[in-house]
This record gives structure tokens, sequence and C-alpha cells, in this order.
């Protein structure tokens, strides 16, 4: 009974060994993803602030500008005046259509209701 018991344990040695390799295992692939995740993360920022600096440079007003009346003739961009802008209460906004209401059915108070 006694070699019996200390199978068992030997098994269950050995079975949460073989678990804990696993785990270990599963741990450090995940560990090298997460890196690789931050490092993609890190990369995309670096892009993202290329990307901006060149919108703020492309988007200068000089530039604008200077694009503007070189391509008048095509485009007949002209320059933003105060009174172009109007206020919110001046916009008409569309009506809202009025549903139509089909398959009514009539109600009626019942006899015994009104007892009550």
């Amino acid at each position: 009974m006694r070699s019996l018991i200390f199978v068992f344990t030997a098994l269950g040695v050995f079975a949460l060994a073989f678990w804990a390799y696993r785990e270990n295992y599963a741990t450090q692939q995940v560990l090298r993803e997460t890196r690789d995740l931050q490092r993609q993360i890190g990369e995309a920022q670096v892009r993202l602030s290329v990307l901006r600096a060149e919108w703020a440079y492309l988007n200068r007003p000089d530039r604008l500008m200077e694009l503007a009346e070189i391509n008048f003739d095509r485009l007949g961009l002209l320059p933003l005046r105060p009174d172009q802008f109007g206020r919110i209460d001046e916009v008409s906004f569309p009506q809202e259509p009025l549903l139509s209401i089909e398959n009514t059915i009539e109600v009626s108070a019942m006899a015994g209701a009104s007892d009550r």
C-alpha cells in the first residue's frame, strides 16, 4: 500500500513538473510577443510623428497661399473673409417628415370598467 502511495506521489510530481515546464515556455512566448508588440507600437508612433511633421510642413499658410495664387486660373480660390461666415441660427435645417399612421385600432371603454 505504501509503495502505491509513493508511485502516485511520484506521478503527481512528474505531472506538476511537466505542467510547470509548459507554463514556463508559454510565459516566455507571451513575453516575446509583448516585446514585439511594444516595438511595433514604438515604430508606429515614430511614423505618426513624422506624418504629423510632414502635414504641418505642407499646411503652412504661406505655402498654401502661394499654391492658391499659382492655381487661381484653374481653381478660382479666394481668401476667406469674415463676412462669408454666418451664425448657427441663420441656418435653415430641413423639416422632419411627419410619420404616417397606418393600421389604426379604435379603442372604446368597456362597460364594466366605468363601474369601478
